[in-house]
């Protein structure tokens, strides 16, 4: 049977999902005993890597446990985001029919570069304008890290973030402003400064799109 492909909100479902690969931003949900399974394979892997390295794990008491530690890193923190199901969400009814933008800023990225591995580290600023529904702030930060907890590019997150959301709450106006460091950038490569590296990206969905006077007020209190 041929396993399915991703989604529209980066999920994938297979018959057999211990063995089907899918994007580093994508999501299938597993299994306790297979994120285990996954631990102990990975925790093989990366002694291979610290041996090819010429790291003395065995005299070396700091690098004695580093690929189970590792090993757990990656699959129950890092990436955790490609291997749990999406965080519940309870949206409410839009009752007194708010029509102005309501912002959550300062929501933490915690994310990984899809290219070397290195780490995505920021903010995230989300503002809608409710249709129907609302939601609750904490939600939105939930939401940010389950889909920044995966290999990314910061653009596509972004999309991501905002496929999801206008799905979920089918809002009037749109807008996911995401600001981080690469460390690809900083560690490696060109070597930026700290002070002077960070990535902004920003999608717009909706009003945001085509009220001009609308995205200029989100974009001034986004940044305030």
């Amino acid at each position: 049977m041929t396993p399915h492909s991703t989604n529209g909100n980066g999920c994938a479902a297979a018959t057999d999902k211990r063995r089907l690969a899918f994007d580093a931003n994508g999501n299938m949900p597993l299994t306790e005993s297979e994120l285990d399974e996954m631990v102990e394979q990975l925790q093989t892997k990366f002694a291979e890597v610290m041996d090819i390295l010429r790291i003395d794990r065995a005299s070396d008491p700091n690098s004695r446990e580093t690929p189970r530690r590792l090993a757990r890193m990656w699959v129950q923190e890092l990436f955790i985001g490609r291997y749990t199901p999406p965080p519940p969400v309870t949206i409410f009814p839009n009752r007194k029919r708010v029509n102005e933008l309501v912002i959550s800023r300062g929501i933490e990225v915690m994310s990984v570069c899809s290219h070397h591995w290195q780490p995505i580290s920021g903010t995230c600023t989300i503002g809608y304008m409710p249709g129907e529904y609302i939601i609750g702030l904490s939600k939105l930060t939930r939401i940010v890290e389950w889909f920044s907890r995966r290999g990314q590019i910061q653009e596509e997150m972004g999309e991501q973030i905002a496929d999801y959301l206008e799905q979920l709450l089918k809002p009037r106006a749109l807008g996911v402003i995401i600001s981080a460091k690469h460390y690809c950038m900083i560690a490696r490569g060109v070597e930026a400064d700290h002070e002077h590296s960070d990535m902004v990206t920003s999608v717009m969905r909706g009003l945001l799109q085509t009220d001009a006077n609308l995205r200029n007020e989100f974009l001034q209190l986004a940044n305030m």
